[in-house]
């Protein structure tokens, strides 16, 4: 488990507001995610609790190439932004 996950995260994956695949594990950018399996759903918070993206989650990289979306896997260290949109 990474340092940005907490005890609880089920791991899967999600579409950041870039169009990249990112971890829930870890989501980078200091965020943290709170996921809801049975909802698909992905919370993107920061570490204080302001929800900053929502997503759908996709228990595997499969769930989201059946799913019709084409889109690289990014680590954690990858930007989530760049500095014309404020980041």
């Amino acid at each position: 488990m990474s340092a940005t996950a907490t005890p609880t995260t089920p791991e899967g994956y999600f579409v950041d507001w870039n169009g990249n695949v990112r971890t829930t594990t870890d989501p980078g950018g200091g965020y943290v995610c709170d996921v809801d399996t049975k909802a698909r759903y992905v919370g993107v918070n920061t570490k204080s609790g302001i929800l900053m993206h929502e997503a759908t989650f996709y228990k595997d990289l499969a769930a989201i190439e059946r799913a019709g979306i084409h889109a690289a896997l990014v680590p954690g260290s990858h930007p989530w932004g760049s500095k014309d949109e404020g980041f």
